[in-house]
């Protein structure tokens, strides 16, 4: 069956099937931006999630740090009554040993290989220096008694 339309007619629908194309063509490329904006999104929440997995497990060896610290230090207040202070001796960030002095520390740094000029002198209040630059600390803690 044929359908006769005037040209008046004819000339609206082209017009309207132009305007229909071009707003599926917009779509389209509204459709692709954001699919290329989700997975960009994925890729950041993928990298999110991974520093934060390292973050956490750096909490807990932190926290273990802490404990084996705190260990170290009661057995040398059980043992050295009369020093007031002890030396700790960090390596890349984390504790490596405990010395009477900063000398010694240095000594049995240099002893595993530490070159003689390579110190950082760290304040008492200051977390020791975690950056790879700087191998080797050494921080001074003041020894309470045992009560």
């Amino acid at each position: 069956m044929f359908r006769i339309i005037s040209a008046k007619a004819l000339t609206k629908l082209r017009t309207e099937a132009i305007t229909a194309r071009g707003e599926a063509t917009r779509s389209s490329e509204a459709v692709a931006d954001a699919r290329a904006e989700t997975n960009r999104l994925r890729a950041s929440l993928a990298r999110a999630e991974g520093e934060l997995a390292v973050l956490r497990a750096q909490s807990y060896l932190d926290a273990e740090d802490r404990v084996a610290l705190r260990t170290l230090l009661r057995t040398v207040r059980k043992q050295a009554g009369d020093r007031d202070k002890v030396a700790v001796l960090f390596r890349r960030g984390q504790l490596h040993s405990l010395h009477d002095s900063t000398q010694a520390a240095e000594a049995a740094a240099e002893a595993e290989g530490a070159p003689a000029a390579g110190w950082v002198c760290v304040p008492g209040d200051a977390p020791p220096p975690t950056t790879p630059d700087v191998s080797w600390a050494v921080r001074m803690f003041r020894v309470q008694g045992e009560r």
